[in-house]
């Protein structure tokens, strides 16, 4: 027998593996090769790591901290977190109600082993993070696409909701400030899904990741806000990676019940044990040291919007919804679909952000790997440089297409 023809398990059959990554690393691979790519696929700050938080884990390591800790996290780190949400939002947890993570797609893989399973059914709004999907498949249980309308700032409409539901639906997934859309959830809406919720004995999963890079000054809402009896079915996760350009660290965490952060533990002490002690060193720095960082990065963000906002609106046929949190602009293509340039007919979003690699050297995400096909990702977390240089690119590579 062949390496070739031993078969592999169902559940890796039936997935894809990460299209942002594999973008980044077609795009790096060309750069490289010596090509002038821009990279506008990758989701991560252009920040480095603050210099308090580097110096925590730098003292980590000269301090012998290299040595498994609890499966959870360390405690001061989960009570660092308690204070966090407690300052910032009021919420009330405990720390055998937190969980640490190897980043925050770990802390949703150990919730989606935790709670979901064959027959289960999970609500998830698209466009969606490209991973919600594989995450509940590799559960067992099956992702139900919600679709939002571009017509209504991709704001979830309680009506098109209740058509999706099912006596099989188990849980929603939330994500706002969202990626790729950059777009929130308003209050009214959560107000409608919680309702739901509620009546119906759902998991919320509310992911948070994106919650410091909100645009605009007005509070971002959050559900728990809208309806604090929530807090017995709803997950919240987040981390410091987007907050802290801390992507590399792998540290997230989730709040949530005490016996389904327990559950989740089993799940982390069979697969990761901890996350790396270093790491939850430069974390606990990240939680308890100056705030100020998470706006700084913000507000360098925010001309880069305008710019990149201006420049699509510019384009004949193009559309895109102002994000109001994140670094991601959400480009509506498909008014070019059907063109054509050289023989090469662009018929979709996987066939557009090709184009654009191989014709203009920018790299993108089609809207496909996020549930909605007339779209492609940009992520402005790059330099203003850089920016200018890719809108000029796009121009020109959109109005050579016929």
């Amino acid at each position: 027998m062949t390496t070739s023809t031993i078969p592999l398990a169902e559940r890796v059959r039936q997935i894809k593996a990460s299209p942002t990554l594999a973008v980044d690393a077609k795009a790096k691979a060309l750069k490289a090769s010596g090509a002038d790519v821009l990279n506008f696929s990758v989701g991560e700050p252009d920040f480095d790591t603050p210099e308090h938080v580097r110096a925590a884990g730098k003292k980590a390591i000269d301090d012998g901290f290299t040595r498994y800790t609890p499966v959870p996290g360390i405690l001061e780190l989960r009570q660092a977190i308690c204070r966090r949400f407690a300052e910032d939002h009021g919420w009330r947890y405990e720390p055998d109600q937190i969980e640490v993570c190897c980043g925050g797609k770990q802390g949703l893989y150990n919730m989606a082993q935790a709670l979901f399973g064959p027959g289960d059914e999970v609500l998830v709004p698209a466009p969606y993070w490209v991973s919600y999907p594989p995450i509940v498949q590799l559960a067992g249980a099956t992702p139900v696409e919600v679709p939002l309308d571009e017509a209504r700032d991709f704001d979830l409409d309680p009506a098109v909701l209740a058509r999706y539901v099912t006596p099989k639906t188990r849980g929603i997934i939330l994500n706002s400030p969202s990626n790729p859309t950059g777009s929130v959830f308003s209050a009214a809406t959560l107000e409608a899904i919680g309702k739901m919720a509620l009546e119906k004995g759902w998991i919320v999963i509310s992911d948070d990741i994106y919650d410091t890079i909100v645009y605009g000054g007005e509070k971002l809402p959050h559900i728990l806000d809208v309806d604090p009896r929530l807090g017995e079915q709803t997950l919240v996760l987040n981390g410091v990676s987007k907050s802290f350009a801390m992507t590399g660290w792998r540290i997230g965490y989730v709040a949530g019940p005490k016996h389904i952060i327990g559950a989740m533990n089993k799940i982390q002490s069979q697969s990761t044990s901890n996350p790396s002690s270093v790491a939850q060193k430069a974390a606990l720095a990240a939680v308890t040291g100056p705030q100020d960082f998470p706006r700084t990065m913000r507000d360098a963000f925010v001309p880069r919007l305008e710019y990149i906002m201006q420049e699509l609106a510019s384009i004949p046929g193009v559309t895109c919804v102002r994000p109001k949190g994140a670094f991601y602009v959400f480009p509506n293509f498909s008014a070019y679909y059907g063109k054509s340039v050289d023989g090469k007919t662009i018929a979709n979003s996987v066939d557009m952000a090709d184009y654009l690699l191989d014709r203009a050297l920018l790299a993108t995400v089609p809207g496909a790997a996020f549930g909605a096909d007339p779209f492609v990702r940009f992520s402005f977390a790059t330099s203003m440089t850089i920016i200018e240089k890719g809108m000029q690119r796009l121009k020109e590579a959109l109005a050579k297409l016929a």
